[in-house]
């Protein structure tokens, strides 16, 4: 892949995904986007951005910001997050709701919806707490095909044994021939939408809680900040925000500040 083509490309996901790519990431360029030259009718990925150039495909185009933005995901992914949100964030924000018994969560760039079914068990397995709840689980992506999977719900048994434990595999799927298949009560309690975390994030609503995990570390400075100020929009004072273990809010945000104890959560500066 020659500099030009390189730059092109970069640009595009850039202004189409917020994803940032250095030249080391050449190789990641050529593997991902060879499958679509392919797809296309294509004999190479020098073939496939030359077309690009010539023609503005917008399905093709599409094709491509999805190829290099689709991220593994799996079941509990990191366990912390998620013993947080059972054990401290779930029950304050039961306690700070008990009046209108309602919450939204959102987990953005869902991928292929493993993070939104982990919360969506949990609410699950909290029972009888949760008697009279409306629950709303919001899982967005920029990815048409990886939602796709995501409504589905199906997943094979590498992608259930990694994260997933055994007790609540056995309850909360069923199995068909070598794969499984989230049960109908959990698939229904999780919205899965196409949403583009540059754009503004009004439509979405407000959410009490907000899973955007190691998607910021795609962004450049700017961008980061962008989202982020994006985000506090959408949130009441008292709501909170859980990243991935490699990111932060601090020198990129002044909407946001640590919880103290709660490692990767924050809340908004009052």
């Amino acid at each position: 892949m020659t500099p030009d083509d390189f730059n092109y490309i970069s640009a595009l996901l850039k202004n189409r995904s917020g994803l940032v790519l250095s030249q080391d990431k050449a190789y990641l360029l050529e593997s991902r986007l060879m499958p679509v030259a392919r797809n296309s009718g294509m004999q190479s990925v020098e073939e496939l951005i030359s077309k690009m150039r010539m023609t503005s495909d917008s399905g093709l185009i599409t094709n491509v910001t999805e190829a290099m933005t689709t991220n593994e995901s799996f079941f509990f992914r990191d366990q912390k997050p998620f013993d947080l949100f059972r054990d401290e964030l779930l029950p304050e924000l039961m306690e700070n709701r008990a009046s209108e018994k309602s919450m939204r969560i959102w987990s953005a760039a869902a991928s292929s919806g493993q993070e939104a079914y982990t919360l969506a068990i949990l609410l699950k397995e909290a029972g009888a707490k949760m008697a009279g709840w409306r629950c709303d689980i919001v899982g967005t992506d920029i990815s048409h095909e990886i939602l796709d999977k995501a409504r589905e719900g199906v997943y094979t048994q590498f992608e259930v044994q990694r994260g997933m434990p055994i007790q609540l595999l056995v309850k909360y799927f069923d199995k068909y021939d070598d794969q499984w298949q989230i049960k109908p009560e959990i698939r229904k309690s999780v919205a899965f939408k196409y949403f583009n975390l540059l754009d503004s994030l009004k439509p979405l609503g407000k959410f009490d809680i907000v899973y955007c995990r190691n998607v910021l570390i795609y962004f450049d400075p700017e961008t980061k900040t962008k989202v982020l100020s994006e985000i506090a929009k959408i949130m009441p004072p008292d709501g909170m925000l859980v990243l991935g273990g490699a990111e932060t809010v601090l020198g990129i945000s002044e909407r946001f500040t640590p919880v103290k104890g709660k490692r990767g959560v924050y809340e908004l500066v009052q």
